[in-house]
């Protein structure tokens, strides 16, 4: 794939305070980009960083978040909540960002979406990021969507849960499936990968570990489990059992609930796998980061955290 000679430079970034933003932030410096990153509520300014204080449903720091900017990189997104906090986050705070990078004269606008987006009746998550989507579709600006799979690396609470169960031995899985992973890192050098090639413009990806037909669930915890040094015993959880826990985790933890109703339909859907017609072309971008070598040292840093008690 031909490159052009003018690098983008100076990149705007929603959800740099989370999981993946923090990873994209670090990767983005270390190329050379500058950054300016929306955070809500103060930070303590940063050599390399310019945060700027603002949100998704605050148009005007939006605006000063894309002024002067080569492209944006909209990660920022609710994954847990009501349908209406899904719409005013994913749908509305998608197409306030969109409307502030053509007022502020920004063309390139790289948005992250989510496997989830593929079946939009299954979760409200999911119809949210399809909308989100087609909002990006029809801003009239150079975009390119990126639909990662399950994300793991240092930093991801999300997958956290996986490694206790794997740690003690037992892991409780959805009903039978297969799924995709991408290390975190490897998501964020696609996300650079795709800024200044003109032939990834309107082009939606699905980017994976590179593992043919993903990882069917039981294999991935047994994965997990040998980095224990131990073979993990797995329990295929009926949809009914998932919904009473669901009931339960709200019961107990109430608006902290991890394991909510609208999460149940995601998970127990059989093909989470990224579609082999929509990986990033091989000469612009390929996986580095090898699923168990990445696991194991995603353990590791869990471990040395403290995340693992």
């Amino acid at each position: 794939m031909k490159r052009k000679h003018r690098k983008s430079r100076t990149l705007a970034v929603t959800g740099g305070t989370g999981f993946v933003g923090r990873h994209l932030l670090r990767i983005a410096l270390a190329q050379g980009y500058d950054v300016r990153a929306l955070t809500r509520g103060w930070k303590p300014p940063e050599d390399e960083i310019a945060w700027i204080d603002g949100a998704l449903d605050r148009p005007e720091t939006l605006e000063k978040l894309c002024t002067g900017a080569d492209a944006v990189i909209h990660i920022a997104g609710l994954i847990s909540g009501s349908k209406d906090a899904f719409e005013a986050v994913n749908i509305g705070g998608t197409a306030a960002l969109s409307d502030a990078a053509r007022k502020s004269g920004v063309r390139r606008f790289i948005h992250i979406s989510s496997l989830a987006a593929r079946e939009p009746e299954l979760s409200n998550y999911g119809w949210s990021k399809a909308r989100s989507e087609r909002l990006v579709a029809a801003s009239g600006l150079e975009w390119t969507i990126i639909r990662p799979p399950a994300v793991y690396g240092p930093g991801d609470r999300e997958t956290l849960e996986l490694f206790k169960m794997a740690k003690r031995g037992l892991v409780a899985l959805p009903p039978k499936g297969h799924f995709s992973v991408l290390h975190v890192e490897d998501l964020c050098r696609l996300i650079l990968a795709v800024i200044d090639e003109p032939e990834t413009v309107s082009e939606t990806y699905e980017p994976d570990d590179g593992r043919e037909k993903g990882w069917e669930h039981r294999h991935f915890a047994r994965t997990l489990g040998r980095i224990y040094g131990k073979r993990a015993a797995t329990v295929s959880m009926p949809k009914i059992v998932m919904r009473g826990a669901s009931r339960l985790d709200r019961l107990f933890r109430r608006s902290n609930a991890k394991l909510t109703a609208d999460r149940v339909n995601y998970f127990c859907h059989p093909d989470w796998v990224a579609g082999a017609e929509r990986r990033p072309p091989p000469m612009l971008w390929k996986p580095e980061v090898r699923t168990p070598t990445g696991l194991k040292e995603t353990a590791a840093w869990y471990a040395a955290e403290g995340w693992l008690r």
